[in-house]
């Protein structure tokens, strides 16, 4: 979806570090950002000077008065966080959030677009559908809303979705979500007919019959906890599948939020094929370990499941070097009775849009990205997945904006989490660096 307004939003919280101090100037429009730190991932830019937007366009600096002057100074200027899968609840489960609650988090969590999957109650399988979500997002008013259409007709994993109308309705990409297909010649099926149309297939490799319902890594903490498990070989017997049938048919894959150090060499591997794959990684896969379980802790119960700290390890490595090319939050708010049961019986998931900055940051501080590399893990890559304009701060490109104080000090709270949901292993933890401005087109 795609709207032509402008908006700046801000946490409601007040930041411990002082936030950049507007100036006044003749009211001639538009915002002028003085001595900030440039990010632009599209050019491989880092550095430090003046950025320029009005009417939701950046501008030439140099181009005459600007009614809101701010002091970018020790603040970071990047093209607004593209977040590759982020429910809102709406249409279908209400109770745990809606379009307006999440969008309007993610904004002031410094997200500008967020990718819907089409697991939501009627599936996005349909025009009828697209259009409905788009009138619900755009009366939110909150960040962009891209949409995946649904892979198979009621994500039933047989009868193949009308792809071709989907893409036409404004879909970026298909996919079946969590369910699984009802064969391999299914799965090719689809993806001969997502590749005639250019279309991206987003998988998220779990093999359901290896997984059988389980709700914890296959190793000593599901053991010791008597806890059904997931094996590693759920998500590598997947990946295997669809990365052969990628051979087969040309089509363009996107794996999301892998869990494993064997999903890396598979990933690798086809990569180093020159196969048209892509792969993201949920924020929390890159701190958190099946060990976060521990006294069946439900906050930590996610799917992918939580892996062993050599996974956990690999993934931020893989990150890293570029291999996986994105980094999502996998936000799924919940109420808090779908956390309160016996942890197989909770709904797995993680209330993430107000921490996917913030852990990104971590990475920074942990000397694993640069402050670029960043810029490109969470805007540039994720919206060339999607066939998004080029995250850019070159004139001419939208106003799709982030700024970031790095060194911004700050603890989550249930107070401070944005989003309906609260249902985050990740309460109480101080975090350095936050989105202090956003500004979306």
């Amino acid at each position: 979806m795609r709207r032509n307004d402008s908006s700046s939003m801000t946490p409601p919280d007040a930041p411990v570090a002082p936030t950049p101090r507007p100036s006044r100037l003749p009211p001639h429009g538009g915002t002028l950002i003085r001595n900030v730190r440039r990010l632009d991932p599209s050019s491989g830019s880092d550095s430090i000077g003046d950025v320029a937007f009005r009417d939701g366009v950046i501008v030439d600096a140099a181009g005459g008065d600007f009614a809101e002057v701010i002091d970018g100074s020790g603040h970071w200027l990047l093209p607004g966080v593209v977040d590759l899968c982020a429910r809102t609840r709406e249409p279908g489960a209400t109770q745990k959030g809606t379009m307006r609650s999440e969008t309007h988090a993610a904004l002031a969590a410094g997200i500008t677009a967020i990718c819907l999957p089409p697991d939501t109650r009627p599936v996005i399988d349909s025009t009828a559908m697209v259009n409905r979500v788009n009138r619900i997002a755009k009366a939110a008013a909150g960040t962009y809303v891209h949409m995946l259409g649904a892979l198979t007709k009621g994500l039933d994993g047989e009868a193949l979705a009308e792809i071709s109308a989907l893409k036409a309705a404004g879909c970026v990409g298909v996919s079946n979500g969590l369910t699984p297909m009802a064969s391999a010649l299914v799965a090719r099926r689809a993806l001969e007919y997502a590749a005639s149309l250019g279309m991206t297939v987003h998988v998220v490799p779990l093999d359901a019959a290896l997984a059988n319902n389980g709700c914890a890594h296959e190793g000593a903490v599901a053991t010791r906890l008597g806890l059904a498990p997931i094996p590693v070989a759920a998500e590598a017997v997947a990946m295997r599948q669809w990365i052969s049938l990628v051979e087969d048919t040309g089509a363009r894959i996107h794996f999301g939020r892998l869990s494993s150090a064997r999903g890396v060499e598979l990933l690798a591997s086809a990569k180093r094929r020159g196969l048209p794959v892509t792969a993201d990684v949920a924020a929390h896969q890159l701190f958190l370990s099946e060990h976060d379980l521990e006294g069946f802790n439900a906050m930590a119960h996610v799917l992918p499941p939580l892996r062993a700290r050599a996974d956990r390890d690999a993934l931020r490595a893989a990150v890293g070097s570029g291999l996986i090319d994105a980094i999502c939050s996998d936000h799924q708010p919940h109420e808090v009775d779908a956390k309160t049961n016996p942890l197989p019986l909770t709904e797995p998931g993680i209330s993430a849009v107000d921490t996917l900055l913030p852990l990104s940051l971590r990475l920074v501080h942990d000397g694993l990205l640069s402050p670029l590399a960043l810029a490109e893990r969470l805007s540039a890559a994720s919206s060339r997945i999607l066939g998004l304009p080029a995250a850019s701060l070159a004139p001419g490109a939208k106003a799709d904006l982030c700024l970031v104080d790095p060194t911004n000090d700050w603890r989550l709270t249930p107070a401070t989490i944005n989003s309906v949901g609260r249902n985050t292993p990740f309460i109480g933890e101080r975090f350095e660096g936050r989105a202090v401005r956003v500004w979306r087109g």
